[in-house]
């Protein structure tokens, strides 16, 4: 299978990943890297970018990534866990997501994201595991 491009899959981002403005920037088979725009609607009160946020980025990027490496087997990628530590807040611009994939195993697979703002300054770090399950039958 052809690995597709960031802004083929782009065109097909559906759900909740389009409702908060998930963009991705560049799409490869360890790296996948996003931005989302800050709104009012994604800040908590304190007007801090929303820590679901990160954590929906960084689960969206790990299992996109995962799920295109396991199809061609008949497999699935799902969140199995989601740690993340703020470092820095942000108010405004963009959040910058960069994920790495650390290690490819047979059932599950790990990725650091590394997030910052507009001026480059890391902002949040998260560990995410991403379970790998046979399809369901149908």
């Amino acid at each position: 299978m052809t690995t597709p491009s960031a802004e083929q899959l782009n065109e097909f981002m559906v759900g909740f990943d389009r409702l908060y403005g998930l963009k991705l920037v560049d799409f490869s088979d360890g790296e996948v890297r996003a931005r989302v725009e800050l709104r009012e609607d994604l800040k908590q009160p304190m007007g801090l970018l929303h820590g679901g946020v990160y954590a929906s980025i960084a689960e969206s990027l790990a299992s996109l990534a995962t799920a295109l490496g396991v199809l061609d087997r008949g497999e699935v990628a799902m969140g199995l866990s989601n740690s993340t530590s703020f470092l820095r807040p942000v108010t405004e611009g963009a959040v910058h997501a960069h994920a790495t994939r650390l290690h490819r195993g047979r059932t599950t697979w790990v990725w650091d994201v590394q997030f910052s703002d507009d001026a480059g300054r890391m902002c949040a770090v998260t560990r995410m595991t991403i379970a790998v399950r046979p399809a369901p039958a149908g």
